[in-house]
């Protein structure tokens, strides 16, 4: 794991030169599906490096930790696309992105933190500064459930 978050530092300062935003996520609520005793409160926190659009297309990185679903520390490193509908002629309103992550993650209760990949998709509504996150996580395995996952992202820089 240690090896992806350093790889995913070098790639944002090498890629620093064309960035666009950078963000603080808050990682924050979970629901999971079909009952158990899981923790639903996955506080955390991370960030996101999105790059400049190509089109309405937009490259991303992302890393973040946060407690899981069985209250252990979990830390995921990846990247992907998004693509961005706007709903206001503003670049500050309203707008939907569609998204796809693809990441290594460390989990105790899966292969013992080793890291492991996976691949999400997810979709963000936001305005401004802020964006809501939300993906839905299937049964990977017969001792799990499945869940949906909300984050909230704050942007804290846009590069020129």
């Amino acid at each position: 794991m240690l090896k992806a978050v350093l790889i995913t530092v070098l790639n944002l300062v090498v890629m620093s030169v064309t960035a666009d935003e950078l963000s603080i996520v808050f990682n924050g609520k979970a629901l999971h599906q079909g009952g158990g005793n899981y923790n639903e409160n996955n506080w955390g926190l991370g960030f996101e490096y999105d790059f400049k659009p190509e089109g309405k297309w937009i490259p991303f990185i992302a890393a973040s930790t946060f407690k899981d679903s069985n209250k252990q520390t979990s830390n995921y490193a990846g990247g992907g696309y998004k693509y961005r509908i706007p709903l206001e002629k503003d670049k500050e309103g309203w707008r939907i992105d569609l998204a796809l992550i693809a990441f290594l993650m460390t989990r105790k209760d899966y292969k013992n933190n080793d890291p492991f990949f996976g691949a999400l998709p997810f979709i963000a509504i936001g305005k401004g500064h802020w964006m809501l996150n939300m993906t839905y996580i299937p049964q990977v395995t017969p001792k799990t459930v499945s869940l949906f996952y909300f984050q909230l992202k704050y942007t804290v820089w846009t590069f020129d």
